[in-house]
């Protein structure tokens, strides 16, 4: 059982569930009706973390820079070299991974059941925005429906490639290519996004993030601190492979 009461097989059969929707459905009414959320349980949980990820994760919101934001201020800061710029991304992602793993885990166990939901994410939202980021500097244009389907894919990480087999998306050169070359119509990413949110529900209190010392305080926040960088660190090197530079791409 995950800590959030749903086991990570719940999770899975879910987002395949949703997935095979999506390989059979050619209906758009069919389609509205599978993207839309159930009033609460694992579905309803599930679109509203999808929403949340791209409204803040990407858009921004308060305190909270978006994509765009962030992805034109590294511009700035690297003299409008983009390799540059995507260094700068990563760096300061990791550095405010670092301190929201911290503080997340300074409590132990004491504090866990309420600080790791958060700290999971808070981890995705950075993740989110670091990859909305890189795309954008690579000259994606992330307000795209597309685009920011194949932003949550890429947080999905090895599970996407499945998920993309089991909704009959898989194409040559990675998630970008199975979403775009297929003019997915909105119902079709809502559905693709849905089954996305189901897998990253599926982490949350399981794997690394769950153990490696958490339960004990002060370590668990040194622990939580050098895993959210390490993660940060991994999707980062996806997001450059997943989105390369536009003038580049499909060559």
């Amino acid at each position: 059982m995950g800590i959030l009461g749903w086991s990570r097989n719940e999770t899975i059969a879910a987002s395949d569930a949703t997935a095979a929707q999506l390989r059979r459905s050619k209906d758009a009414g069919a389609l509205e009706r599978a993207a839309l959320p159930a009033e609460g349980g694992l579905s309803g949980a599930a679109t509203r973390l999808v929403e949340r990820l791209l409204d803040v994760g990407i858009d921004g919101k308060g305190p909270f820079d978006s994509a765009h934001e962030v992805a034109a201020n590294a511009l700035k800061h690297a003299r409008g070299d983009a390799d540059q710029a995507l260094r700068v991304i990563a760096r300061d992602h990791r550095q405010l991974g670092a301190i929201g793993g911290f503080a997340t885990g300074l409590g132990g166990f004491f504090t866990m059941p309420v600080s790791l939901p958060a700290n999971v994410l808070e981890f995705y939202l950075l993740a989110t925005r670091m990859t909305a980021a890189t795309a954008k500097v690579r000259g994606y244009d992330i307000d795209q429906p597309e685009i920011r389907s194949a932003i949550l894919l890429t947080l999905a990480g090895a599970d996407s490639d499945d998920l993309l087999k089991k909704a009959g998306l898989q194409a040559a050169g990675g998630k970008l290519s199975s979403v775009a070359f297929d003019r997915l119509p909105a119902p079709a990413l809502m559905v693709l996004n849905k089954a996305v949110g189901f897998r990253l529900l599926g982490r949350i209190g399981q794997g690394t993030f769950a153990r490696l010392g958490r339960a004990v305080p002060v370590v668990g926040g040194l622990i939580g601190a050098g895993v959210d960088v390490y993660m940060l660190s991994r999707v980062g090197k996806q997001a450059a492979k997943e989105f390369p530079a536009v003038t580049t791409y499909g060559r």
